[in-house]
């Protein structure tokens, strides 16, 4: 499978739910935890304080690496001259994202070779985001989540464009679609 764009089997079953290609991992009570890794990143979801309305989403994006920074969510859809894709996070079915993304780590902008445009970037290694969700009533929603990893020194790894979390909102939680 391509690792810029998952559907059908590789897409994760739902939050707190072992599906191909992820695990889940023990959260507090009422928090489902999601983990996959892609492209040279670890990626873990965590949906908490959920009602009936909605919720919140963690995610951290892990570099495997040391030296790997991601994108900034400012970088262009296609990248500055091409290059990288921003960090993005976007939602379907009975979920929307009211807010945009929050993701608490400084921005800086680096120059790449052959290019004289600077690219805004986060510093290397992990990220930590949070998108507040709003559910408009029970059934099944889609996260899709973007990224790509470079290091300065080590180049660039494969964008992660559109990985699949399939969920089933289920009144005040999120559960395992189908």
């Amino acid at each position: 499978m391509s690792a810029r764009r998952r559907t059908g089997a590789a897409a994760l079953a739902a939050l707190g739910v072992l599906a191909a290609g992820c695990s889940s991992a023990p959260a507090a009570a009422g928090s489902p935890t999601v983990r996959f890794d892609d492209s040279g990143v670890t990626v873990t979801l965590t949906a908490h304080d959920w009602s009936a309305a909605g919720g919140t989403l963690d995610l951290d994006l892990a570099p495997d690496e040391s030296g790997f920074h991601l994108y900034s969510t400012d970088l262009p859809a296609d990248g500055v001259d091409g290059v990288g894709r921003p960090t993005a996070v976007r939602v379907d079915g009975v979920l929307a994202a009211p807010e945009p993304l929050a993701v608490r780590a400084e921005v800086r902008r680096i120059t790449l070779a052959g290019s004289d445009t600077p690219v805004p970037v986060y510093p290397d290694g992990p990220v930590h985001a949070t998108l507040k969700l709003r559910a408009s009533g029970r059934g099944s929603a889609t996260v899709y989540v973007s990224y790509a990893a470079c290091g300065e020194a080590k180049g660039c790894l494969m964008p992660v464009l559109d990985h699949p979390v399939v969920l089933t909102v289920d009144g005040p939680g999120v559960s395992a679609a189908g």
